[in-house]
């Protein structure tokens, strides 16, 4: 025995555009900030502890490559146009 699925009907969607090139950078570049800020915010919460200085910079170090990976794919996907000289 098969089941039949009844179809729905299509609703149109509303027609939302695309960011252009220069809002995903600016996206890009604002995330990478509030996620430095953040991170900032975090680590000034800890407790110091001398015990773990080197590996609170390590974290830090790691975090913040991390970042800096993600904002440089962001930007490498949407590259700038070149501007025509005339």
């Amino acid at each position: 025995m098969s089941l039949t699925v009844p179809s729905l009907p299509a609703v149109p969607l509303p027609a939302v555009p695309l960011p252009t090139r220069d809002q995903r950078r600016a996206a890009a570049a604002d995330r990478l900030l509030t996620a430095l800020e953040d991170l900032v915010r975090r680590h000034r919460a800890l407790p110091v502890d001398d015990e773990y200085d080197g590996l609170r910079a390590e974290l830090i170090a790691a975090e913040v490559a991390h970042e800096l990976s993600i904002t440089r794919s962001a930007l490498l996907r949407h590259r700038p146009l070149p501007r025509l000289v005339e």
